[in-house]
């Protein structure tokens, strides 16, 4: 790849550190993030950038107390039973089932591509989340051009963009019903050059959210009020961390 697409390549990956980092936290980063900027979002306070000592409590097992994200067993995210929309689908009714929605939607979401975005965004957000679409795609060709491209059209030739969740911390809004979860997310993005090798400045550790409702037997993405004000605020992801696995944060992995 020539110096001016690695350079694009980092310049795109810096603009979502800035800017994907919040878009679809609040409507779907909520569900989001991906999707565009914090500044399209409500004000909201900031997760903690480091483990504190002022943590919530902790079991009183010692092995318990010691345990980390890095140590616990791995959830194994379900395996999708198809496909709609260019995004995986057919996910459980369960946890297991929203938490494998969301990490599926956020390494498959094109945030650089606002046709195939709106595509993914209309097969995946819940009809009670009106306007949410076109707010999302519109962060999308915001992004586009503050790294300059053309408002609308595809991922530039010759690069290719991965991410990657490392880990999710998973709460109910609705009680033991578990009709409407938030996710938390933490992440990498990557560049690919043309040649196959990975750009040396890719994101790293980047957090989002999404709100997912179970709606006519599957996972939607909400940015509804009601749900939004129940929002909550982890602690700050690290794999060994005692305070990052006593906030809930669990590592994850695709079953297979």
């Amino acid at each position: 790849m020539s110096d001016s697409k690695t350079r694009k390549a980092r310049l795109t990956l810096a603009a979502l550190g800035i800017l994907v980092a919040g878009a679809l936290v609040g409507g779907g980063v909520t569900a989001a993030t991906v999707l565009g900027g914090d500044d399209a979002r409500p004000s909201r306070p900031s997760p903690s950038t480091s483990p504190t000592t002022a943590g919530p409590s902790t079991p009183s097992d010692g092995r318990q107390a010691a345990m980390t994200p890095d140590k616990a067993r791995k959830l194994v995210l379900e395996a999708p039973a198809g496909q709609t929309g260019g995004l995986s689908n057919g996910f459980s009714e369960g946890p297991v089932g929203a938490i494998s929605t969301a990490v599926h939607f956020w390494e498959e979401y094109a945030f650089l591509d606002d046709q195939k975005a709106r595509q993914q965004l209309e097969a995946i957000v819940s009809p009670d989340a009106g306007g949410y679409v076109d707010e999302q795609v519109s962060e999308v060709r915001e992004l586009r051009e503050k790294v300059g491209l053309p408002p609308s059209g595809g991922t530039p030739a010759g690069i290719t963009f991965s991410t990657t969740v490392n880990a999710v911390r998973a709460t109910s809004l609705t009680g033991t019903e578990g009709k409407v979860v938030q996710v938390w997310m933490n992440y990498d993005r990557y560049a690919t050059q043309e040649d196959g090798s990975p750009d040396d400045e890719p994101l790293r550790d980047e957090d989002t959210d999404l709100l997912l409702k179970w709606q006519d037997g599957t996972w939607k993405i909400t940015n509804e009020p009601e749900y939004e004000e129940k929002r909550s605020f982890p602690r700050a992801y690290f794999p060994d961390s005692n305070v990052s696995w006593a906030d809930g944060w669990q590592q994850v992995r695709h079953a297979g």
